[in-house]
């Protein structure tokens, strides 16, 4: 069983910082801070890229870089849970076109926050090779 713990910190105001052990980022809505939702999404895509980069060196698939763009829409009913996640990833110097779409379908599979996510949210992943 693996196990993660974070500290957050506020001031009065929605104003904090959430610390793990390698770092920390400045929770809020105000300049320099990311709120809530960017930070679950920003997990979704670290997630994400961790789970495809242990499934494409396996299938020996080679690249030079790779970017993300998630966006999220929140339903309007309370909770105000996303409604749905659109997913572009974007590869970068592919050697080759084979096997990257199948890559990122199996890393969306068995990306534990993706499939956090699904169960709330319909996810829709596109894959662009450049």
């Amino acid at each position: 069983m693996s196990e993660t713990t974070v500290k957050l910190g506020f001031t009065n105001e929605f104003e904090g910082t959430l610390t793990a052990k390698n770092g920390a980022v400045k929770v809020g809505k105000g300049e320099g801070m990311l709120a809530p939702y960017e930070l679950l999404l920003g997990a979704l895509g670290g997630c994400f890229y961790s789970t495809f980069l242990g499934i494409a060196r396996k299938m020996r698939l080679e690249f030079d870089s790779a970017a993300f763009s998630i966006h999220g829409v929140k339903r309007e009913e309370v909770p105000t849970t996303l409604k749905t996640v659109d997913i572009v990833f974007t590869i970068r110097g592919a050697k080759g076109e084979k096997g990257f779409q199948r890559a990122a379908e199996l890393a969306a599979k068995h990306c534990s926050v993706h499939e956090t996510l699904s169960k709330v949210a319909e996810m829709s992943l596109r894959v662009v090779l450049e």
